[in-house]
C-alpha cells in the first residue's frame, strides 16, 4: 500500500534540506518552510545550483527545538564553507551577517530574500510539493555506478517520497495537457499536474558539484526505456524528466502531512 516514507524540505533554495515528520499545508499549496527562503545577486537574479555550480560547496543544516521539526521559533542556520568551521546564523536576527558570509563566499554581493506566502518554487504555476517514489530513486540511482540512493535523492530534491509502489508509480500522477489527476496523502488533497522537467543540477555530486559524465545522456535513454506503457507519453517532450509537479486546492491550506500517511 503506498504510504508518505519521507517529507524534505529545503529552507534556503538550493542548499541542503531538512527531513521533517510532518509539514503544514500552506494556502499557497507550498509547504510551510519549503524554499521560504532564496539568493539573489543584485540585479535580483537567482543565486541557484543552475547559474553557480559553487553553491554545492555549501553544507547547511537547521538547528531544532524538536526532532526532524523545522519550526519558525528557532529559524538558526549553521553553515559551513569550505575549509572552515560551520558559523551559526539566526535567519531573521543575524540576516545581514548571513549575507556578508555568503557574498565573501561568492565573491559578489547577494541579499536573501524571504518568501512566506509561496517560497521560491522553480514552478510557480504549481508550487504545491514535488512527489516522487523511493523505488524510482533507487532504480534511477541504479543507471549510475558509484552513485545510490541517497545521492540521487539529493540531486533530485524533491519534496515528497513515497514507498510501498514500484518504480515509477508517480507517473500515474499525472495525465494530459490540461487536465489534473487527485490524489490524496492521508486527508490532504493533490493535483498532480505534470512530469518534472530536470536542469543541470542533478547532473552534479551534490557535495562537490562536479559533473557525472554523459548524465544526461544516460538518463534520457534509460528512462525512456523504462517508461510504463500505460504513462501519458504526450507530456515527454523529452526523457530528462523526473519527479511530479503538484498543486493543492485552497482548501487544503492549514492540514498537516504526517509521514506514514497512506495514499490514494
Amino acid at each position: 500500500m503506498p504510504y508518505l516514507a519521507k517529507i524534505l524540505l529545503y529552507p534556503i533554495k538550493s542548499l541542503d534540506g531538512i527531513e521533517v515528520e510532518n509539514a503544514r499545508v500552506l494556502a499557497s499549496g507550498a509547504l510551510q518552510h519549503d524554499r521560504e527562503f532564496a539568493i539573489f545577486d543584485k540585479v535580483q537574479k537567482l543565486v541557484n545550483g543552475k547559474r553557480h555550480p559553487k553553491i554545492h560547496l555549501l553544507r547547511a543544516s537547521y538547528a531544532s527545538p524538536g526532532a526532524l521539526q523545522f519550526t519558525p521559533f528557532n529559524r538558526t542556520i549553521s553553515l559551513q564553507f569550505p575549509g572552515s568551521d560551520s558559523q551559526q546564523f539566526h535567519l531573521d536576527e543575524q540576516r545581514q551577517a548571513l549575507e556578508a558570509s555568503l557574498s565573501d563566499f561568492f565573491g559578489f554581493a547577494v541579499t536573501l530574500a524571504q518568501n512566506s506566502v509561496t517560497g521560491f518554487p522553480d514552478d510557480t504555476h504549481s508550487p504545491g510539493p514535488t512527489v516522487v517514489s523511493t523505488a524510482t530513486l533507487a532504480e534511477v540511482a541504479s543507471w549510475f555506478p558509484g552513485l545510490n540512493i541517497d545521492e540521487m535523492r539529493r540531486r533530485i530534491r524533491a519534496n515528497i517520497e513515497i514507498d510501498g509502489v514500484p518504480p515509477f508509480w508517480e507517473d500515474r500522477l499525472f495525465s494530459e495537457q490540461g487536465d489534473v489527476v487527485s490524489f490524496r496523502v492521508g486527508d490532504v488533497c493533490f493535483y498532480g499536474v505534470n512530469p518534472c522537467q530536470r536542469c543541470v543540477v542533478p547532473t552534479r555530486d551534490s557535495y562537490l558539484g562536479k559533473a557525472y559524465p554523459n548524465f544526461q545522456k544516460i538518463f534520457v535513454k534509460q528512462r525512456q526505456a523504462t517508461l510504463p506503457e500505460w504513462v501519458t507519453s504526450s507530456r515527454f517532450n523529452h526523457f530528462f524528466r523526473l519527479s511530479v509537479n503538484t498543486r493543492l486546492p485552497a482548501s487544503e491550506a492549514g492540514k498537516i502531512l504526517q509521514t506514514g500517511n497512506e495514499v490514494a
